[in-house]
């Protein structure tokens, strides 16, 4: 955008090393299916061992003889590399290799990139690459000379670089505007569901576990779901109505990916904060992936980051299709709350399952019972009725009637704040602490 690169192709080298001071090395597996994710087209995957990087140019000299060759033989256009890489050593490596280079963190970008489809998901992209950008642009301007003084040649002014970094941070600064302006849109829409007591759920994971079908399954949608990592990018809400629970928003948002760039998380910070303002959070889990417990950790990682960490959840394990033999079924605690759904969102097997689970979890303070009214209290009675509350009404001689009641009881006790009525004040044909599920 801002500077002259080699242009960039389909064409690539996948670079991957282990290093032994690294305890959590980054998957070379997911890596390979990033890149192709970004519509790379590997030729070749480049491994080896070091124990630290090299400064100058993260590789060893010998790996960068192996990877020119390749990049000569097989007229590769594109080398990424599985970490992330200084801009000197991003800059070293492309003027040895004559061809253009990435690494982990922009390769996300650019996936983040194809994926964006809303005016919200791509400003937020945007802002990731700029400021991503913003401390790599001394390398293209390499081919001008520096100021320098002399007659006609002295005086106020300013490079070229020190122009395009004055024009990167005043559109920095007018995205960063205008995402909190959305910021205080998505306040503003969580304060008015508050009010009317609807619960959001976010379904949250790693990134490629099946978040999209099962939202698309249960909201009768047709959000964006393919077999590849990122394949959501912008938030999508739904409403749905819940036996024993009402109305209920979902909201699809981002998938996680291991080593996820803080950048990344700041600039989705707008979109991050639906799931951490969220009633419950669905932890949507690929069962039949051989690194589910390590992808559980870094979902973990990020929910931490984003002060979600704490928030009530509910593990959908998906794909059961995957594994042999394998029944849905619902997971309980000691207590008998529900902890864990198997389903398989792709065949719609085990949905019941996971409708009884979130109708238990988000309907556990439901008042179930009968209460006598007495003609007086019409207006609570046109209320109950309003809020689809009541299940049935059987009158008395007196006028008064008895009304069987199934509604939550932040509902019903909103209803009395309004009407001014108190809790002790209703009759109630039982004990009401027994009213509650």
């Amino acid at each position: 955008m801002f500077f002259e690169r080699p242009q960039s192709g389909e064409l690539a080298v996948l670079v991957h090393l282990d290093f032994s001071q690294i305890d959590d090395p980054d998957d070379p597996r997911e890596f390979e299916e990033l890149a192709l994710s970004a519509g790379a087209d590997p030729v070749a995957f480049v491994t080896g061992q070091r124990a630290k990087p090299d400064p100058r140019y993260f590789i060893g000299g010998g790996k960068l003889e192996e990877i020119r060759d390749i990049v000569s033989t097989h007229n590769a256009e594109l080398v990424i590399f599985n970490h992330a890489l200084s801009p000197s050593q991003e800059r070293n490596v492309e003027a040895a290799l004559k061809c253009r280079v990435l690494d982990r963190t922009g390769l996300i970008l650019d996936i983040f990139a194809q994926r964006a489809r809303t005016h919200e998901g791509k400003l937020q992209v945007e802002l990731a690459q700029l400021e991503h950008m913003s401390t790599r642009l001394i390398r293209g301007w390499t081919h001008l000379e520096r100021q320098k003084g002399g007659i006609g040649l002295r005086g106020p002014g300013e490079t070229q670089l020190e122009t395009d970094r004055r024009l990167l941070r005043a559109r920095i600064k007018a995205i960063q505007a205008r995402l909190d302006k959305v910021r205080r849109q998505r306040q503003q829409g969580r304060r008015s569901r508050q009010r009317n007591s609807i619960p959001t759920v976010s379904f949250v994971g790693y990134t490629n576990a099946g978040k999209s079908t099962l939202f698309n399954v249960l909201t009768d949608s047709d959000v964006y779901a393919k077999d590849q990592l990122f394949a959501t990018l912008d938030p999508t809400m739904r409403r749905i109505e819940l036996r024993d629970v009402g109305a209920c928003i979902l909201a699809d948002t981002v998938g996680f990916i291991s080593h996820l760039p803080h950048r990344l998380v700041e600039a989705f910070r707008a979109t991050l904060e639906e799931a951490s303002n969220s009633d419950l959070l669905l932890h949507v889990i690929d069962c039949a992936d051989d690194e589910r417990e390590r992808n559980i950790i870094e979902v973990h990682s990020v929910l931490e980051e984003i002060g979600a960490a704490d928030l009530p959840q509910l593990r959908v394990y998906n794909k059961i299709d995957l594994l042999s033999d394998f029944q849905p079924r619902i997971d309980r605690n000691e207590e008998g709350r529900p902890v864990a759904v198997w389903l398989s969102a792709r065949d719609g097997v085990g949905l019941e399952y996971f409708h009884e689970a979130l109708s238990e979890i988000l309907g556990e303070d439901v008042v179930d019972g009968c209460v006598t009214l007495s003609p007086t209290d019409a207006k609570l009675r046109a209320q109950l009725y309003q809020q689809q509350a009541v299940v049935s009404e059987e009158y008395a001689e007196d006028g008064g009637s008895e009304l069987h009641l199934r509604i939550p009881k932040p509902d019903l006790m909103r209803i009395l704040s309004y009407i001014g009525i108190d809790w002790s004040d209703l009759r109630w044909s039982g004990d009401p602490k027994a009213l509650n599920n």
